[in-house]
């Protein structure tokens, strides 16, 4: 066997190892997951830089998907090609789909969700600790200059107070930053958009194939948060009357709750409507798209960065990521900080982050297991 070939071997093992483990364990949704990606990325392995970390984060704000699933499926890629980029994606959703199909099937025998109420309650301020000490480590990267943390503080007001969505943001920041850094005559620039045909409601046909489709054109142009996809499962299954509104909003509860990407919740409503063989389709269809628009763009972010004027777009695209990613950060601790034992792990999660540098997965799990003892107290 060639070097190259054991070295790839041993890259993709690593891979493997790195994305089952962040799929068992990264609760907290995509602000969380990309904390936790650059702690084991960044910090813990030396894999790339802070500014090529970034980057990537900018790139997955320009294309539509789950974000934080497409940061992994980037970084597999640039490890070890495109073998890569199916392990590290495919070991980062599949732990969370199958948790999710489990919860699925006692939800469908017993009628109800189960409840995480204990487990949450000490993991949810672990959560907002890795997003702050992530921001406090990509901030000084991000923010170059006078414009961008200018940039950066005006699209965090805007979404917080304005309630601005994420897409207007990304994209009016990153022209902001271009056109500031550009006194020259404006260069044309290309963009992928969504094609608009897409977000026509797909007929409310029933069977596996009707389900497969209607989740590959969600996850073709959904741009945003839970939120957004709440609203486009609404559309496309409760409004036709295959699922209930009740059906609908535990199927998100189970997807925030368990770990993993938030887009597993397409597996529980798959399950609901055509058993496992639903289940497999509707998983397939709203991830497939993200392994299809990475492997597009991904041989372009460098030649973004390297050009001087596609570079001051992604510099205005990162910082706003980060505003966004402060701004979910200050919406989840509001909720996840609500009593003086949720503050206190918080900054001990924090202190031990940043003075000690603990694996976040074991703050994620100690979290846990201290929400169990408090409210068993």
């Amino acid at each position: 066997m060639s070097r190259d070939k054991r070295s790839t071997g041993r890259e993709l093992r690593e891979l493997a190892l790195l994305f089952t483990k962040l799929g068992f364990v990264a609760f907290g949704g995509p602000a969380a997951h990309i904390a936790m990606m650059r702690d084991e990325v960044v910090v813990r392995r030396g894999w790339m830089g802070e500014q090529q970390f970034l980057d990537l984060v900018g790139a997955t704000n320009l294309i539509p998907g789950p974000n934080s699933t497409e940061l992994a499926i980037h970084i597999g890629r640039l490890q070890a090609g495109w073998r890569g980029l199916v392990v590290a994606g495919s070991c980062f959703i599949l732990p969370a789909a199958l948790m999710v199909l489990v919860l699925a099937i006692l939800y469908a025998r017993y009628g109800s969700t189960p409840a995480g109420e204990s487990l949450m309650y000490g993991i949810s301020p672990v959560i907002i600790a890795i997003i702050l000490q992530a921001l406090w480590g990509l901030g000084r990267t991000a923010i170059k200059d006078l414009t961008t943390g200018a940039v950066g503080a005006g699209a965090l007001v805007l979404y917080l107070l304005a309630g601005i969505g994420e897409i207007p943001l990304l994209l009016c920041g990153g022209f902001v930053v271009l056109a500031a850094r550009e006194a020259q005559r404006r260069r044309g620039l290309a963009a992928i958009v969504p094609l608009g045909a897409l977000v026509v409601q797909s007929p409310a046909a029933g069977g596996v194939g009707s389900i497969f489709l209607s989740f590959l054109k969600i996850g073709s142009v959904l741009f945003g948060s839970g939120y957004v996809l709440l609203a486009f499962l609404r559309s496309e299954f409760v409004g036709p009357g295959l699922l209930s509104e009740r059906q609908l909003i535990d199927a998100v509860a189970i997807g925030q709750f368990t770990p993993g990407p938030v887009f597993t919740t397409a597996t529980f409503i798959g399950y609901l409507l055509e058993g496992l063989p639903g289940a497999a389709a509707a998983t397939a269809g709203i991830f497939l798209p993200a392994f299809v628009f990475v492997a597009l763009t991904g041989p372009f972010i460098p030649r973004l960065r390297r050009s001087p004027v596609l570079s001051g777009l992604l510099d205005g695209v990162n910082v706003v990521s980060l505003a966004l990613m402060a701004g979910v950060s200050w919406e989840l601790g509001r909720a996840a900080v609500v009593d003086p034992a949720t503050a206190l792990l918080a900054l001990l999660a924090l202190a031990l982050l940043v003075r000690f540098r603990v694996n976040s997965a074991w703050l994620v799990l100690g979290g846990g297991a201290c929400g169990l003892a408090l409210q068993l107290l």
